[in-house]
């Protein structure tokens, strides 16, 4: 293990929004919740060293942290701490949301000692969907082993642990929700389809009268929060009918909430827990409906006859009452899956406003040539990237691309190779070898149905030229003096077959040309009659506005896209560059 000052320190700020990502990419490569705490436990220790380490996961019935991973502790504090909001510094931190260092563990009274020789405590909240996911908590022997700086790495590092936590538990529950359904399946064949809660409650009363010929029937759900049975359902001599809500407790239904078992009633006249809701009642039966040893509702079931509800009929009942529960709490389920979708559509917007901070919104200096950015989001996650690399001798490598598909998955495989590129680019500045490079890794890294279109472009201010290779991507457009070049330019996209050669073309430019790379999200633009906008009116907007600055003409071209079609279907991303007159003795004598 590090000592606690083998620290890494983050100077510039790309730095650390690179180890951001490296931890955004490392949390979504799982949904194995050990697998992934095991992960953060190692990403961690890189950056701020411990002695001991643990995640604590709060959950929300007991109201409780208990540890879900650890380093270094005690195998019965693991097993048997438990922590309510606001114990301890790692209670604190989860009650009030924000992280606690604790300098030294001696003089804070908030400390609990699990550990004779802890003398420095850090723990930072992890939050998802503002709710509590848990706490990451790091102890040091040595007091003031931690900083403030350490304190807002740890809270970057757990605001994107604390969503990864949250997804691989909401996929989890998705599991165990599988589980119940294939279990329900086997069960009862009649309801395991249906997942339209009313559509349910329906099927569940008709298929109970062929096996009861009751007079009556209700499924009421519990309503934690108010403290009652809530009327779902009812049948009233196969009509239906509105009842009230039950208070718990209150009622025979209220009884078999509360008492967790069947309740049969031969005459409702001598029973004073009965609520009249029709004269002509006689007999009840309720049955609790639970699920995972919770109740979630009552079944209930009347007749006109006095003692009609046999045994029998408590048995049966008894055998279909966990078929129902669970195909009840599914329909529910989906319906609260339907809403969490709705969310994670919101948390998908969100996370394409950070993706578009993290792309650079404005060119690099680069020698020989003025640069402008033009990008404009669809409504979800982008597939689009593009970077610069510079080098020490002025030359600059140009990367545009696009991933396969739409969504949250392209935008992570296009971070991916973002991140291959940075890694790649200093150590190979030909674009058909950085190309070769990339190409392995992918295929070595292979996501069924992913691969990636690019073009890669290098520019040397001294011979003012570029050379070129392509991915299967659109070659750039190039404007001199009102006449269009379109280079020939081919090969297989990224990703998909091993052991591929690139080509490299050149192109010497003239001072004046305008180079014009564009995504398909431009050429591909449609209009409400259904043409697409396509690359001749793209150049010949080029050609009309050829005399305007880079930063214009990405204006111009945006509002040519608005004036064929307002609705965007794609993301629309430019990179327009002018080639500046030469600085460069040597350039001059080329020319």
């Amino acid at each position: 293990m590090r000592s606690p000052s083998a620290r890494t320190q983050f100077r510039e700020r790309t730095d650390l929004l690179d180890f951001l990502l490296e931890v955004s990419t490392v949390m979504a490569e799982t949904l194995d919740l050990d697998e992934l705490l095991a992960s953060v436990a190692g990403i961690v220790q890189r950056v701020i060293p411990y002695d001991l380490f643990a995640i604590l996961l709060y959950n929300d019935k007991r109201q409780d942290l208990r540890i879900r991973r650890a380093v270094g502790h005690r195998e019965d504090v693991v097993r048997n701490l438990s922590l309510r909001l606001g114990e301890g510094i790692v209670g604190t931190a989860a009650q009030t949301r924000e992280p606690i260092l604790a300098t030294d563990t001696s003089l804070d009274p908030r400390y609990l000692p699990t550990s004779d020789v802890v003398r420095c405590e850090l723990s930072v909240p992890m939050i998802a969907r503002k709710r509590l996911v848990g706490v990451i908590d790091v102890q040091s022997a040595r007091p003031g082993a931690y900083s403030d700086y350490d304190r807002a790495l740890l809270r970057l590092i757990g605001s994107r642990v604390g969503a990864a936590i949250d997804n691989a538990q909401l996929y989890r529950r998705a599991e165990r929700q599988y589980r119940t359904i294939r279990a329900l399946s086997r069960i009862s064949h009649e309801f395991s389809s249906i997942l339209d809660l009313d559509e349910l409650l329906g099927k569940i009363a008709s298929s109970v009268r062929t096996l009861i010929d009751y007079s009556a029937f209700s499924i009421l759900l519990v309503d934690e929060e108010r403290k009652f049975l809530r009327h779902r359902f009812s049948l009233r001599y196969d009509e239906r009918v509105s009842i009230d809500n039950i208070p718990m407790g209150k009622g025979i239904t209220g009884a078999a909430a509360v008492g967790r078992e069947i309740v049969r009633v031969h005459d409702t006249a001598v029973d004073p827990r009965y609520i009249a809701t029709d004269s002509g009642i006689h007999s009840e039966l309720a049955v609790p409906l639970m699920v995972h040893d919770v109740v979630i509702g009552v079944m209930n079931l009347e007749s006109e006859r006095i003692g009609f509800f046999t045994e029998d009929h408590a048995r049966t009942m008894s055998l279909l009452a966990p078929s129902v529960a669970i195909a009840v709490e599914n329909a529910r389920l989906y319906q609260e899956i339907g809403e969490r979708e709705r969310l994670m559509q919101e948390d998908l917007r969100a996370a394409f406003d950070l993706q578009t901070v993290l792309l650079p919104q404005e060119a690099p200096e680069v020698e020989g040539l003025e640069i402008a950015i033009g990008l404009r989001p669809a409504r979800e996650i982008s597939g689009d990237l593009y970077d610069f690399f510079g080098h020490n001798d002025g030359q600059m490598q140009i990367a545009f691309g696009d991933s396969s598909g739409k969504g949250a998955a392209a935008a992570l495989f296009g971070a991916m190779v973002s991140g291959l590129m940075r890694t790649l680019a200093p150590r190979r500045r030909k674009p058909a070898e950085l190309m070769k490079s990339l190409n392995e890794a992918l295929v070595n890294r292979k996501v069924d149905g992913r691969y990636l279109t690019l073009l890669m472009m290098l520019w040397d201010p001294k011979t003012m030229a570029f050379t070129m290779a392509n991915a299967g991507g659109s070659p750039p457009m190039i404007c001199r003096g009102g006449e269009i070049i379109n280079p020939h330019l081919e090969g297989v996209p990224l990703g998909l077959l091993p052991d591929r050669d690139y080509e490299e073309q050149s192109f010497d430019t003239r001072p004046g040309d305008l180079v014009v790379l564009f995504s398909d999200g431009v050429s591909d633009h449609i209009s409400g009659a259904g043409e697409d906008y396509g690359s001749v009116r793209l150049g010949r907007i080029l050609q009309r506005y050829n005399k305007l600055t880079p930063r214009q003409l990405v204006k111009k071209i945006f509002a040519d896209l608005d004036a064929f079609n307002t609705v965007r279907f794609d993301d629309q991303t430019l990179i327009v560059m002018r080639v500046k007159p030469p600085t460069s003795p040597e350039a001059i004598r080329i020319r």
